[in-house]
């Protein structure tokens, strides 16, 4: 295990980036405790402490209400945090790429690539210049659209600041609001809709797509590059697919269900936006508790899947999946390598995949496990036996950054708010990240043994 000394003197990017988040949540607890920061008694230190992960780690699970347990002081420290980890993740994953081309081991490559900028740019400068300003415009823009209709509902300067807070809360992919009821009030608005649901599919793509699709535009240079990239291209294809598919089956669900009584326009946005959201954003337009538990099954599968690699979410990521799919696709198939559109996918890829998705099944069902056990300590009821579905959907959501919860955060136990929390955080800075910063090095001259074989399956 790699000593705390080195961390300080010596740290990887991957200890760099953890140490960072770490320093930005401390600071946002201390503002938080702070008597200014809260609207009558001070939040303790663990619910400071849980709030400033939620936004630092853009998750939105939340033990107190923004938009009343909050002053505005106390707001705008969390739009910042908000910012800051929405946008951070983003420019690390630029300063990991130039770390590469300086030149790393194959131990660093590995944990390296779960944000990786898999192509070249030319300055360093000029690239985080693009990021932070495309950032601002599109929250810029989406808080012009929903100030819109905020304005005419809340006044002039409360609307507009509800427009912004939401407009960043969505682009960063964080689901924090300013309305108790998220955005359920909001459920049939089709410009609120639309708004939002651009807003998180932006944020949750990567900047590196969006990057790659302005450079499809017409009115770009001629020279400028005019093929998508096969990861773009995983990431918009497996995207689609989910938001679709998502949605059709969350509407054909709750047709009769929770959407009993909507008009057909109403519960198209339903579907749709919670299909969007669950990957890793966190609002809600309808009570989740009022879905079937098959659609919270479908919900969890979402929201475990997440967003895409150097973007504001979390999740396994949508090329995790594909590759995933693709892996055992080939493998059926007795072939030896991986093709994805008429390209073959390097082993490290591979071995990143399979490794991604066993440490977060493993790390998930230890969190379920725990949560039980320190909220549900009794013998088994009806009662308990839904808990089961309540904890478990919130510790996926935790682990993906995403912040929908069935009513379980306001109720967790001391304990349990740091299980959470540390979720939050794990799931934030990267599953890989965080096991090769707190691992050995990687040992060139391993020993190796004699081969045997086992039965499988």
């Amino acid at each position: 295990m790699a000593a705390p000394r080195s961390w300080l003197k010596t740290p990887t990017p991957g200890q760099t980036l953890i140490l960072t988040y770490a320093a930005a949540v401390l600071t946002g607890t201390i503002l938080l405790r702070l008597p200014a920061a809260a609207v009558g008694a001070p939040l303790s230190f663990l619910d400071a402490l849980f709030t400033a992960t939620s936004a630092q780690c853009v998750t939105g699970l939340a033990v107190v209400d923004t938009g009343s347990r909050l002053s505005l002081f106390g707001q705008l420290v969390v739009l910042a945090l908000i910012q800051l980890g929405g946008i951070g993740i983003t420019t690390f994953s630029v300063y990991l790429f130039f770390y590469l081309r300086i030149g790393v081991g194959v131990r660093g490559r590995w944990m390296i690539q779960e944000t990786l900028l898999h192509t070249p740019v030319g300055s360093l400068r000029e690239l985080i210049r693009e990021i932070l300003l495309a950032t601002l415009i599109i929250e810029a823009v989406g808080a012009l659209l929903i100030s819109f209709v905020l304005i005419p509902r809340s006044g002039f300067w409360p609307g507009l600041y509800a427009s912004l807070f939401h407009s960043v809360s969505a682009f960063c992919n964080a689901g924090f609001s300013l309305f108790p009821d998220s955005l359920v009030g909001y459920r049939s608005h089709p410009l609120i809709n639309l708004v939002i649901i651009v807003l998180i599919v932006s944020g949750g793509i990567g900047f590196l797509v969006i990057r790659e699709l302005l450079s499809l535009a017409p009115w770009r240079r001629k020279t400028a590059r005019r093929r998508l990239s096969l990861h773009s291209r995983v990431v918009l294809i497996t995207s689609a697919v989910l938001i679709v598919g998502g949605a059709l089956l969350i509407g054909l669900l709750e047709s009769g269900a929770a959407f009993a009584g909507m008009t057909w326009t109403e519960g198209f946005w339903t579907a749709l936006f919670q299909s969007v959201t669950t990957r890793t954003a966190g609002f809600n337009t309808i009570d989740l508790s009022l879905l079937r538990p098959s659609t919270l099954f479908l919900l969890t599968f979402l929201m475990f899947i997440g967003a895409s690699p150097g973007s504001a979410g979390g999740g396994i990521k949508t090329t995790t999946l594909a590759l995933f799919i693709a892996i055992l696709r080939s493998r059926l198939k007795g072939n030896p390598h991986t093709n994805i559109y008429r390209r073959t996918i390097p082993d490290e890829a591979i071995t990143k995949t399979l490794s991604l998705v066993m440490l977060a099944l493993l790390l998930i069902a230890g969190a379920i496990f725990a949560l039980l056990a320190i909220q549900l300590p009794g013998p088994a009821t009806a009662d308990t036996l839904a808990g089961y579905m309540v904890y478990s959907f919130e510790a996926v959501s935790a682990f993906a950054t995403v912040g929908l919860s069935l009513g379980a955060t306001s109720q967790l136990l001391p304990a349990a708010k740091v299980l959470v929390i540390l979720l939050m955080f794990v799931g934030r800075v990267g599953l890989l990240t965080v096991a090769f910063s707190i691992a050995r090095k990687t040992r060139q001259d391993g020993i190796r043994y004699g081969r045997e074989n086992i039965m499988i399956g």
